[in-house]
């Protein structure tokens, strides 16, 4: 197995020997979507925003909010704290090709959007968080209110951080103990159950036109 994150020369390496080897999954660019409300700061939220967009010029930073008001000041709080950055030429890259503000018309309309996106890293900046959480299902990690910033993911909160990207968080999660194990299956099938069983296996096998398989299911049968 080789797993973990990387740049997109890691990525293209695992790409690269995956079916001669096991790997996680290929992992793109950082990303971040919030989720937030009036009741959010615009400078905390700007401020996730940009660590991602710090990453690199391909990571994309996305707001989702019910509120115009919000998205504005928001939009104005990282034009500010872009000035402020020794990555601003990388976020400032980075926010204008993949940056993305949308107005939801409601939270219910805000977690449909985050699970079409099914972004790596979403955060919950609203009044009730918690109350929002049953609806959201499509993301690598969640963060839950303001206090739970993505960058403590990133660093001391303890949480894995080899996640989906690219709507990847549809169909899996994050890298885990279960990378490192694999499911077998087995049957054991007496006499009387296989004589059971080989009419139906027989139909459906000559239905498919393998007549191969009908007579192996079917000499199970002369077999009682």
């Amino acid at each position: 197995m080789i797993v973990g994150p990387g740049n997109k020369y890691v990525t293209e390496a695992k790409r690269q020997v995956y079916g001669k080897v096991g790997i996680d999954f290929i992992a793109g660019p950082s990303e971040v979507l919030v989720i937030a409300d009036e009741n959010a700061s615009p400078s905390v939220v700007a401020a996730d925003i940009l660590a991602q967009s710090e990453h690199d010029y391909d990571a994309a930073g996305i707001l989702v909010t019910t509120s115009e008001k919000f998205a504005r000041k928001t939009a104005a709080e990282v034009l500010r704290q872009l000035a402020e950055l020794d990555t601003a030429e990388i976020a400032a890259k980075s926010w204008d090709d993949n940056g993305r503000i949308i107005i939801a018309d409601s939270l219910t309309e805000a977690a449909e959007i985050a699970n079409m996106i099914a972004p790596e890293h979403l955060e919950i900046n609203v009044k009730e968080p918690f109350a929002l959480m049953g609806s959201l299902r499509n993301y690598g990690s969640l963060f839950i209110g303001e206090g739970s910033a993505e960058v403590f993911g990133d660093y001391v909160a303890g949480t894995n951080h080899t996640l989906p990207t690219m709507g990847a968080a549809r169909y899996t999660g994050g890298l885990s103990v279960m990378n490192f194990l694999k499911v077998c299956t087995f049957q054991h099938i007496t006499p009387q159950g296989a004589a059971k069983l080989a009419p139906a296996a027989e139909t459906m096998a000559t239905a498919e036109g393998l007549t191969a398989h009908a007579k192996a299911a079917a000499a199970r049968m002369k077999r009682r």
